[in-house]
């Protein structure tokens, strides 16, 4: 091994090593961003980013069960990502197909999908539900894959559901809007019942949340990393976790 390598993954045990086990995050969401951009750098077809960007994925949640990160939110597919060229999109939905595949054959993550199902093709709709009830009793890593996912879509959806609860059970709009809390609407998120992330990472260099966990990142800490997906490191998530233990949370304030 040469030099360079050898002084590198010195500073990666390390720098995991210097990591308080109490303070890393429970939830992480992750944007997996800049799988395009790299396929361009690269020269290669689009859906060469695609694919390497699914590569890191399982990569990244083998560092997160490393370090026994409890959940994971992945946003793979946004709901304007359904807006893309046809040929694309296509290729993405793939590839998409193949990681969940990838995902059941890991016999380690409990997968779960966030999102609006009825945008989805049927095939994949069913892959997921699939996915869900053969996993549903799995231990290891909680994967939320955000796919056909957006956050006001969420939050609309949420308020249709309580709408309609409030129908059935025979009460008005009134009556709903004065006993409403954050609580009824957190219970009818994608989310309901989960903790919300503590961390959400954003890679590629953008500094924006583009429609993710919304109402669940009100008081999540943000990390933007340069790296574009494909090429996001262990040690970039070490850092990451670095700086988010080296915070002081603050709730509100």
């Amino acid at each position: 091994m040469q030099l360079p390598n050898l002084a590198y993954r010195y500073y990666e045990r390390r720098l995991a090593k210097s990591l308080p086990a109490d303070k890393l995050p429970h939830h992480i969401g992750v944007m997996v961003d800049g799988n395009r951009r790299w396929a361009k750098l690269a020269g290669t077809p689009t859906v060469a980013g695609h694919q390497a960007g699914a590569d890191k994925i399982l990569e990244f949640l083998d560092w997160c069960e490393d370090l026994d990160i409890q959940m994971v939110t992945l946003y793979m597919l946004s709901t304007d990502n359904l807006n893309r060229e046809a040929g694309e999109l296509r290729d993405l939905l793939e590839v998409i197909g193949s990681t969940l595949d990838r995902l059941g054959e890991t016999n380690r993550v409990k997968v779960q999908q966030v999102g609006a199902k009825d945008l989805l093709p049927e095939d994949l709709a069913q892959k997921l539900a699939a996915l869900e009830t053969v996993t549903a009793n799995r231990t290891g890593v909680h994967v939320n894959v955000a796919i056909g996912y957006g956050g006001r879509r969420e939050i609309l959806d949420a308020f249709k559901a309580l709408l309609c609860k409030a129908a059935e059970d025979g009460r008005t709009i009134e009556e709903l809007a004065e006993g409403l809390s954050t609580e009824d609407i957190e219970s009818a998120l994608y989310t309901k019942g989960q903790p919300d992330p503590d961390l959400v990472i954003r890679t590629s260099g953008e500094q924006r949340l583009s429609g993710f966990l919304t109402w669940q990142s009100a008081y999540s800490e943000f990390y933007f990393c340069e790296a574009l997906w494909p090429d996001f490191r262990r040690v970039d998530f070490l850092r990451a976790l670095r700086d988010f233990a080296d915070r002081q949370r603050r709730f509100g304030t």
